[in-house]
């Protein structure tokens, strides 16, 4: 009967979210529903001893990322960068190769540190003409800025800041260039996959004679691809922060920090944590802060609203990093019950002889039902991670190997249909699952698990370079 309770509130997470009921108000709800299952876990002692500082602590750790990675991405988006990447990307391959030229846009963007969300607006008006004018289907459009956005840029490849490579960094004192050789392979693996069936798609609709489609609730005014502001030298401009990004990143996670006397850290009042459990995170803050300042210079004459920017970043984050948190939060009361023990038994026992396999599994379950990538991320490790990292000890795994998998993992089930970064990027396509949805499953949730499952046989038997 206890874990009949969690069961019926995994499942009432995952639908009442699908119905668009705000995870704020759901996931204490469904945490405190699976308490009443369980004797031994009074409900307000659950709510403000274990939700709450679960949820705290994961504020207290991630919240600089969202929201410097918030003001950065408005700021891009504000000036007019972000669109200009687009237009170059769009202009160089051509309306022939739109399918492409939407990818790697948002690819660019979303690797350099932009939120998914602003490329998808930035991105969308690009996608519309060039889909237009190659008459392609405008039902893919949502296919393509996923491929771009969800996928390789988000878990594999190495250095990405996206949030989903961070998490694994304190539980297995990892940067976020862990196993950069397996992490370009399974990068290759998802944009092959996805691009290539992208494509087939295209020309299968081309063949039955199906173009680009009438729209009447199209918004008027999508800018077309080719542009003055995408210049060789505009483009030079706009892409300058985000390569800043990921150099300095490389730089202060693998040199800078790592050579510093970190000694203190083992004092009482900053934790007593170890310095590789923080310098991943502190090299990632400090890249998108330089990267955001050099922004502002840049574009200063063209950012006279940059306050504005700076303030809508900002309050643009904590719904993104409270969602999270929140599920952080129902993962943590959940872990507390009595019948999670024969739950995580029940997962580690999937293959105890090949942890990479269990944490693969494990977190594209969570992220499955949380509909979160970050969250079921999150809910596993919290969990889990020291469990995995003995049974790695015992095998021989690094942790880099762990980390690259909980990454890469994280980034499978989680676009299921009540995926809120899906039903966002539906909206702004002004598309319905129906029409769209096959093909944003085949590209980010297929092309992704096929790449983790070729990560982990590689990394099972080589292990991780």
């Amino acid at each position: 009967m206890e874990i009949t309770g969690v069961i019926v509130s995994l499942l009432g997470l995952m639908c009442f979210a699908y119905r668009g009921i705000n995870v704020l108000v759901l996931a204490p709800l469904m945490a405190l529903f699976a308490c009443v299952f369980h004797e031994d876990s009074p409900l307000l002692a659950s709510y403000t001893q274990i939700f709450m500082p679960a949820l705290g602590r994961y504020l207290l750790q991630y919240f600089p990322l969202f929201l410097l990675g918030s003001i950065f991405g408005k700021l891009m988006s504000d000036s007019g960068a972000a669109a200009v990447i687009g237009h170059f990307v769009a202009q160089r391959i051509g309306a022939k190769r739109s399918v492409l030229a939407v990818v790697l846009a948002c690819a660019i963007l979303t690797y350099g540190g932009v939120s998914l969300f602003v490329v998808a607006f930035c991105i969308y008006p690009v996608a519309v003409s060039l889909f237009r004018e190659g008459n392609v289907p405008k039902r893919l459009i949502p296919g393509a800025i996923a491929l771009g956005s969800f996928t390789f840029t988000m878990t594999a490849l190495p250095g990405t800041p996206a949030i989903q490579n961070a998490i694994p960094m304190p539980f297995f004192g990892t940067t976020a260039f862990a196993a950069p050789g397996l992490g370009l392979l399974g990068a290759a693996v998802m944009f092959l996959f996805g691009w290539l069936w992208l494509e087939r798609r295209s020309d299968q609709a081309r063949d039955r004679g199906e173009g680009y489609g009438k729209h009447p609730s199209e918004p008027a005014g999508a800018a077309p691809p080719e542009t003055p502001a995408a210049s060789s030298g505009a483009f030079v401009k706009a892409i300058t922060p985000l390569a800043v990004v990921i150099v300095l990143n490389l730089v202060l996670s693998k040199w800078i920090l790592p050579a510093m006397d970190t000694s203190y850290l083992a004092e009482a009042r900053f934790g007593g944590v170890r310095p590789e459990s923080v310098i991943g995170l502190w090299a990632l803050i400090a890249a998108v802060f330089a990267a955001t300042l050099l922004h502002l210079f840049i574009y200063r004459g063209q950012l006279s609203g940059w306050v504005e920017s700076i303030n809508r970043g900002t309050m643009g984050s904590l719904l993104p990093i409270f969602n999270t948190a929140s599920e952080v939060g129902y993962g943590a009361t959940i872990a507390s019950l009595s019948s999670f023990v024969v739950i995580k038994d029940s997962v580690l026992g999937l293959a105890p002889e090949y942890p990479l396999v269990s944490e693969a599994v494990s977190i594209n379950i969570l992220a499955g039902i949380t509909g979160s990538a970050s969250g079921g991320l999150s809910i596993a490790l919290d969990s889990l991670a020291q469990s995995y990292l003995q049974l790695a000890e015992q095998t021989g795994i690094s942790p880099e190997l762990l980390h690259r998998v909980a990454s890469m993992a994280c980034g499978g089930f989680d676009t299921l249909p009540h995926n809120g970064a899906v039903i966002t990027l539906l909206t702004i396509c002004g598309l319905t699952h129906r029409t769209s949805y096959f093909d944003i499953a085949m590209v980010a949730v297929v092309g992704p698990f096929a790449a983790t499952t070729l990560v982990v046989l590689i990394g099972s038997i080589v292990g991780g370079f």
